[in-house]
């Protein structure tokens, strides 16, 4: 099945926490290039993200995956003091194949994806079936960083 993770990283050595945490996802079949954009929400006076969309290809259940990424965000020292606060690693689960989830700690696909350009620019680089051609109207731009 098909599943995309957003990756983001705004504190500490971003470009490692994203590389560490991309070598370390099972089953990776693309990785889009790393954009940098704003913060959006959150406590003012932070740094920008780096982000990127990763795609596997497995079996795992959405649960599963979850685990996977809240012990990636771990590994990599995140605390979690302020709601949509900096963070040295995000992983947020955007789609899991045709899967919904609308638990209370889990939400597939992710409710704010498609209002994202910094979501939206690396999921286009990966799947661009999947992203709406109007893409400019989202503002929030991003800029091209680099590749992983």
């Amino acid at each position: 099945m098909r599943v995309f993770l957003g990756l983001g990283s705004n504190l500490g050595d971003r470009w490692r926490y994203l590389r560490e945490a991309v070598h370390s996802l099972p089953d990776v079949v693309r990785v889009s290039p790393v954009y940098e954009s704003e913060p959006v929400g959150g406590p003012g006076g932070q740094g920008p993200y780096l982000n990127c969309v990763v795609e596997l290809e497995t079996d795992l259940p959405p649960r599963q995956l979850l685990g996977i990424c809240h012990r990636l965000e771990s590994a990599a020292d995140r605390v979690r003091a302020h709601h949509w606060g900096p963070r040295t690693l995000d992983i947020d689960i955007l789609m899991v194949g045709e899967l919904v989830v609308d638990d209370p700690d889990l939400k597939v696909p992710h409710p704010r994806m498609r209002e994202r350009a910094f979501v939206l620019q690396p999921l286009r680089d990966v799947a661009p079936e999947l992203v709406p051609e109007d893409l400019d109207r989202l503002g929030g731009r991003v800029r091209l960083a680099g590749t992983i």
